[in-house]
């Protein structure tokens, strides 16, 4: 692992998440994609575990610096992180399908996780819940498969391929 590397494609995507990702937001519900939860599935799906599990709680504690409150954030990405690098063991996310329902489903997780969270820490909660649970994850979906392969290129991850017969 690139770790200097890592160090500023997660300041980059961080602040692209904090300003500019609100170009692209749909609809009068800010609907947006959460490029923090694209890099969790791409080094959970393609690094060593244990990379997975420290660039996870790593992009959960930049998801928890641009938002509403520290710590839900981190614990959800970390252990979700750790989740889907355990089991990339069992399971291939190579094609691009795969990759966004495990981008759809850890965004789900994710976002129920930090909410059951926040709920606990008695911070109050978003105004659509439904939104963070199933339309921002939807949207990162879309949208994540096709960043796959620029960050495989930045952070010096060959993709494997597979064989056509």
């Amino acid at each position: 692992m690139r770790w200097f590397r890592f160090a500023i494609l997660v300041l980059l995507v961080t602040m692209l998440q904090a300003s500019l990702v609100d170009i692209i937001a749909v609809t009068t519900l800010n609907i947006k994609p959460d490029l923090l939860l694209i890099l969790l599935v791409f080094f959970a799906a393609y690094c060593e575990p244990t990379e997975a599990i420290i660039t996870s709680f790593t992009t959960g504690f930049a998801a928890d610096i641009i938002g509403p409150s520290m710590g839900p954030q981190m614990i959800s990405f970390g252990l979700f992180g750790m989740l889907l690098a355990d089991l990339r063991r069992v399971i291939a996310i190579g094609k691009m399908p795969y990759q966004a329902l495990a981008i759809f489903v850890t965004g789900s997780l994710t976002a129920g996780l930090a909410y059951f969270l926040s709920f606990l820490k008695a911070q109050p909660a978003p105004p659509n819940i439904y939104t963070r649970l199933f339309w921002v994850p939807l949207y990162s979906a879309v949208l994540g498969p096709f960043l796959f392969l620029p960050l495989a290129y930045w952070m010096c991850i060959k993709k494997r391929r597979s064989k056509r017969f």
